[in-house]
């Protein structure tokens, strides 16, 4: 068995000690924003703002934002603030309206990339002995290469698999006997299964799940299915990708690595929220190649300067609630998808899938899973009250994710229904 690391020094100052850190970070990324100009500079001088010099941790709130519109605004390199030949890798996510989010890095980048999964490695109790099987996609998403690199910058041993060939990831996790594991956590289920029909014993002891919002529930069963302690991991490619924030041992929220990642949680008014409260994730990375001040990330959740039993000071934030774009609102309702979820997750198995009827002119929820018991349509009705349409299908009906971010919630406006059954 590898052993265990414990937290840097950097995760373990005290708050005074990393405000003065942070200020120092705030202060340069607005100098480099200033004097790149663009669209973030532009905003900062008609705030009043020439240089860092004119701002402190305290002003942080009153700086103006960014969205992911001016990134798209710019695409694709509108908002590069190093001169082309300083980049020497560009990552993005799959976007939307036709269009990824590019993402250019730099060496420096790259180098901050690797520490930070590092540390997320070793939230999870990694260390240089350790076998890290990383089932995460290789390729423009950000996941597998983060991955690997951490790994390689920790001194651990990592096995490259990326997703999909299920037969094959379960014959190198028993002969390889890794002891992380680290795949999306809809993947991280087919795996368990095909290795419980395979009647075959893992040897691991935890797993970074990320890129898809899951519930304590999924954990649960994550938990059973491969016998190890199921963190969560998040990141996004605009920030530096995975690596902003990890779950430690203890399960109590993911420590932000606000030491380089500033964050705060907002209304949609775009006023701080206090500790606690579910807001909108706002982060500011000094990052090189793309810095970005108060990136507006549309991913909920709510933030905790407690001390947390391992040791670590930074901020935790609590697991994704969900999206400011992806809240469902059914007949006056408002309800995330993870809501759905949980409330599934006790009373059928992880194999559902959500549709959202609109053929009508009262959209209508449908949850189709496999497994369920009689309880799941009354649970769903008293938990989010909203009265649900319940289609218990045969098992291995809902496809199982191979390769990429599960498809839970799916609109029917018209055609064929998503799924056989229905």
């Amino acid at each position: 068995m590898a052993e265990a690391y414990g937290p840097g020094p950097e995760e373990t100052m005290s708050r005074d000690e990393r405000a003065v850190v942070q200020q120092a970070r705030l202060r340069g990324l607005v100098d480099r924003l200033v004097a790149a100009g663009g669209t973030q500079g532009e905003r900062l001088r008609e705030a009043g703002v020439a240089g860092g010099a004119d701002v402190g941790l305290g002003d942080l709130a009153k700086l103006p934002f960014t969205t992911k519109q001016d990134l798209w605004d710019s695409y694709p390199y509108g908002m590069l603030a190093v001169p082309m030949r300083d980049v020497v890798v560009v990552h993005g996510s799959s976007g939307s309206r036709g269009r990824p989010t590019l993402v250019p890095y730099t060496q420096g980048d790259l180098e901050l990339w690797a520490a930070m999964c590092a540390r997320s490695l070793v939230c999870a109790g990694a260390g240089p002995d350790s076998v890290v099987h990383n089932a995460y996609g290789y390729g423009l998403f950000t996941g597998g290469l983060g991955i690997h690199q951490g790994a390689i910058a920790l001194g651990a041993t990592v096995v490259p698999m990326s997703g999909g060939m299920t037969e094959r990831q379960i014959r190198l996790l028993a002969d390889l006997r890794p002891d992380i594991l680290t795949c999306t956590p809809s993947y991280a289920v087919r795996l368990g299964e095909a290795a419980r029909e395979a009647g075959i014993e893992l040897n691991l002891r935890a797993g970074l799940f990320g890129s898809e919002p899951w519930s304590e529930e999924l954990r649960a069963t994550i938990e059973d299915l491969l016998g190890l302690a199921a963190l969560d991991i998040y990141g996004l490619s605009e920030i530096i990708g995975p690596g902003v924030a990890t779950e430690c041992l203890e399960r109590s929220g993911l420590h932000v690595n606000e030491d380089h990642f500033l964050v705060e949680a907002v209304d949609p008014d775009g006023v701080p929220v206090p500790d606690g409260v579910p807001g909108e994730l706002v982060f500011s990375t000094p990052r090189e190649a793309m810095p970005l001040l108060r990136y507006r990330t549309g991913d909920i959740a709510s933030l905790s300067h407690a001390p947390c039993a391992c040791g670590r000071t930074l901020v935790r934030m609590s697991k994704v609630l969900g999206r400011r774009d992806d809240m469902l609102v059914i007949r006056g309702v408002n309800v995330y998808p993870r809501e759905i979820e949980a409330v599934v997750l006790r009373h059928a198995s992880a194999h559902y899938q959500v549709v959202v009827d609109r053929r009508a002119a009262m959209p209508r929820l449908i949850v189709a899973c496999e497994e369920a018991d009689a309880g799941l349509e009354a649970a769903l009705s008293a938990e989010l009250g909203l009265s649900c349409d319940v289609r218990v299908l045969p098992a291995g009906t809902v496809p199982r994710v191979e390769i990429g971010k599960a498809v839970r919630v799916v609109s029917w406006q018209s055609g064929e229904p998503p799924l056989p059954g229905l």
